[in-house]
C-alpha cells in the first residue's frame, strides 16, 4: 500500500503557525511583487478570491482577508519538519513537493501520522492509502480539508477524469472523443486504447486506477534533464542595466543550483517574455562547464540578441545536456578549479546569500533588498517533482 500525505492550504497553513491570530480568518499568500495572489486559506476560498487574482480585485472581494507576501524559507522549515514525522511512521518515503510526500504504508496508521504532525509542526493535512500512488493522490484529493482514509478500486469512479493528476484538458479532450469522461470511464477503458491515446504514460496511469502500481517510490531524485532559474524580472522593464542585472542574477542562481547537484552543461538557453509574443536562443559551450565565468558570457551574448528594446516581464535562464561533475571530458578552454565560484561559495556561506555578486547586479539592488526573493520554491532542494 502506498500513502500520500498533501498539506491543506500549505502557503496559509504555515502562516497561521507563525501567526496563530490568523486562525480562522481569511488568508491570501502574495507572489513575491504583492501583485498577485499565489495562495489561499478555504475562508478567502469561500470569499471568491481565485488563485492567480490580482490584488487589487482580492481586495474588492474579499477586503476583510488579511494578505501576506510570500516566505519560502519558513515554508521549507516547516515541510521539513512534516517530513520528518513521515519518516519516523515509514522508512520509505518520497519527498515529492514542498507539501506533498509518497510513503510506504505498509503497518502505517495513517491517522497517527495525521495527528501527529498536526500537533508536533501545527499544519493540517489530508492522508489518503491505497493501493496505487494514483489512487492514494486521488484519496487525499477527495477528503480535503483534514481528511484521511484508505481506498479501493473504483472508489473514485464517479469523479472526472481530470482529476487524476496528469490528465489534463488536452488528454481528456482525447479521451471524451471517446465517451471515456470520468475516472471509471477510464479505469475500465481498452488499455491498448488508452496507450493510443495516451502512449505508455496514460496506459500507466490505467494500471494505476486498477490497483497495480507502475511509479514506485522514489527517495532519491532522478537526475535532472534540465536545471533552469528566472521567473518575473520584478516590474516590467525596458532598462537595460535593470535587464544585465537580472541576466547576472539568474545565471549566479543557476551556477549554484548546478553546483549544489554536481552538474555541468554543456548547452545554454535564454527565454524572454514581452508584453506581447516572446523569444528564445540557445548556444552550445566550448566545453561541459558550471563556472559562471563561462556561463554569464554566453548568457549576456543570447540577451544582446534576443532583446531589441522591448519591455520585458519574464526572464527564464536553462542549463541542458547536464552532465554529473567528473563524467566529463576535460577541455583546455575551462580552468579546472573556477575560483571566482568558490571564493563566492566560501564568502555567502558564512555571510548570507548573494554577500558577494556580480556587479552588474548592482542595478537591482532594490531586489535583493526583498527578503521575499532571496529564496524561491526552486531553492528547496531534494523534492522529486523538479
Amino acid at each position: 500500500m502506498i500513502g500520500h500525505v498533501d498539506a491543506d492550504c500549505f502557503y496559509a497553513s504555515a502562516e497561521r503557525v507563525r501567526y496563530p491570530s490568523l486562525r480562522g480568518i481569511p488568508v491570501g499568500v502574495l507572489g513575491n511583487q504583492g501583485a498577485c495572489v499565489i495562495a489561499k486559506s478555504y475562508e478567502m476560498k469561500a470569499a471568491g478570491v481565485k488563485t492567480g487574482q490580482p490584488i487589487w480585485e482580492a481586495v474588492k472581494v474579499c477586503p476583510h482577508g488579511v494578505y501576506v507576501k510570500r516566505d519560502f524559507r519558513w515554508y521549507e522549515v516547516l515541510s521539513r519538519s512534516m517530513l520528518d514525522v513521515v519518516r519516523e511512521f515509514s522508512p520509505t518515503v518520497e519527498y515529492y513537493s514542498i507539501d506533498e510526500m509518497f510513503f510506504d504504508a505498509t503497518g502505517v496508521d495513517p491517522w497517527s501520522m495525521q495527528k501527529t504532525i498536526l500537533t508536533r509542526v501545527g499544519v493540517p493535512v489530508s492522508i489518503g492509502v491505497a493501493a496505487s500512488r494514483t489512487l492514494a493522490k486521488l484519496a487525499s484529493d477527495a477528503r480535503k480539508p483534514f481528511g484521511c482514509s484508505v481506498s479501493a478500486v473504483g472508489d473514485f469512479d464517479e469523479l472526472p477524469v481530470t482529476e487524476i493528476t496528469g490528465i489534463a484538458l488536452r488528454s481528456s479532450i482525447k479521451l471524451s472523443a471517446h465517451d471515456i469522461r470520468t475516472v471509471g470511464d477510464f479505469r475500465q477503458a481498452d488499455r491498448q486504447l488508452v496507450n493510443r491515446l495516451l502512449t505508455k504514460v496514460g496506459e500507466g496511469l490505467w494500471w494505476e486506477l486498477n490497483g497495480t502500481p507502475i511509479t514506485p517510490i522514489t527517495i532519491s531524485r532522478p537526475m535532472h534533464k534540465r536545471i533552469a532559474r528566472g521567473g518575473s524580472v520584478g516590474r516590467t522593464t525596458d532598462d537595460r542595466d535593470r535587464l544585465m542585472g537580472w541576466v547576472a542574477r539568474n545565471v549566479e542562481r543557476l551556477v549554484e543550483a548546478m553546483f549544489w547537484h554536481r552538474y555541468v552543461t554543456r548547452k545554454l538557453s535564454l527565454w524572454l517574455s514581452f508584453k506581447t509574443g516572446g523569444w528564445s536562443g540557445q548556444t552550445a559551450l566550448i566545453s561541459s562547464t558550471g563556472a559562471s565565468e563561462m556561463l554569464l558570457p554566453a548568457a549576456k551574448e543570447l540577451f544582446v540578441i534576443g532583446w531589441r528594446g522591448q519591455p520585458v516581464t519574464h526572464m527564464h535562464i536553462v542549463a541542458d545536456e547536464l552532465q554529473v561533475i567528473g563524467s566529463q571530458q576535460r577541455s583546455l578552454f575551462e580552468p579546472v578549479k573556477p575560483e571566482l565560484d568558490e571564493l563566492k561559495r566560501t564568502v555567502n556561506e558564512k555571510l548570507g546569500r548573494f554577500t558577494v555578486r556580480s556587479a552588474e547586479t548592482l542595478a537591482i539592488n532594490d531586489i535583493y533588498g526583498d527578503e521575499a526573493y532571496g529564496y524561491d520554491i526552486c531553492d528547496v532542494y531534494g523534492k522529486s517533482c523538479f
